[in-house]
């Protein structure tokens, strides 16, 4: 079932078309990676999401309905570009921002203490914002985006000026948070987050949209018959209906090579390990998954649209 649909989606400004005809379906409970190059219209798309900017042409729907200017109270929000009043104290501005999302003050200062404790800063409450550093202050800003608790989120470079600890400890937080029922669109550069997070992608390139659907469907529909073999002895030549695409020695046992190996003409692995056993000692063997990053290089270099 989907929480967000956008249909249609067309936006210039002046002679750049940012977008052309995007249509996307944000599935409920999700994790869903917003992916492209820079450039490539997704900043605009969560903008007219969000209204902050009106879109030329299209729609946007929120559980079934249009979405409204009430809808985006509901939302959280968490931009690339950070915007936290420097002059304020961490749980004055936490205040602040919740209420601006309806709650009222006793219970945004509850909720503030719960999160503050949660992500290990509780004693920043007094702290001026203009104190922290980058990363302290992106966790202000991920709990000013998620104290209201919002149906849908919306995460904008999330981990941008965190260490690898603290990047873990928000990725754990985003996923209790689908776990609980939230929405999370995820817009990322960094393609080792969307493996270990997202559900579901879509790839923008060009203002286009060309690719969508499950994580899992999109790397298996990439599969190249492709297989990564360690072994110890010397393949030399193999029938011609296996292609040796690489061979080199392997990384931790020098007696042992590590070949790709590429099965052609309609045959399968059982074929291949059937060529295999006859000439050398098989000691791993198994089936190459594309990486999303590989799948993102290849459709945004190739400009493949479909």
């Amino acid at each position: 079932m989907e929480l967000l649909k956008v249909e249609n989606i067309s936006k210039a400004y002046a002679s750049h078309q940012a977008l052309n005809d995007v249509s996307l379906s944000i599935p409920k409970q999700s994790i869903y990676g917003l992916l492209g190059p820079n450039g490539a219209g997704k900043t605009t798309l969560i903008r007219i999401i969000t209204q902050i900017v009106n879109a030329d042409a299209g729609n946007v729907y929120l559980h079934g309905n249009q979405i409204t200017p009430e809808d985006i109270r509901k939302i959280g929000y968490l931009p690339e570009e950070r915007g936290l009043y420097k002059k304020m104290k961490v749980g004055e501005q936490l205040i602040y921002l919740s209420r601006l999302k309806g709650l009222s003050r006793a219970e945004s200062v509850r909720r503030i203490k719960h999160w503050l404790e949660k992500l290990g800063i509780a004693e920043w409450w007094n702290k001026n914002v203009e104190d922290l550093s980058k990363g302290m202050a992106q966790k202000v800003q991920f709990i000013a985006t998620v104290l209201h608790e919002p149906d849908l989120l919306i995460l904008d470079e999330p981990f941008s000026g965190f260490d690898p600890v603290n990047a873990n400890l928000i990725k754990d937080e985003i996923l209790e948070l689908r776990d609980k029922g939230a929405t999370v669109i995820f817009s990322t550069h960094r393609m080792e987050s969307v493996e270990e997070l997202c559900d579901h992608i879509a790839l923008i390139n060009k203002s286009e949209k060309i690719l969508e659907g499950e994580k899992k469907d999109i790397k298996n529909s990439y599969k190249a018959n492709t297989y990564l073999v360690d072994h110890i002895g010397q393949l030399g030549m193999l029938d011609a209906d296996f292609k040796i695409s690489n061979s080199q020695p392997h990384e931790e046992d020098s007696n042992m090579t590590s070949s790709e190996i590429v099965i052609q003409n309609g045959l399968n692995c059982n074929d291949l390990l059937r060529a295999l056993i006859e000439k050398v000692e098989v000691h791993s063997f198994i089936e190459k998954i594309p990486s999303i990053n590989d799948i993102f290089i290849s459709k945004v270099e190739g400009g493949n649209h479909e």
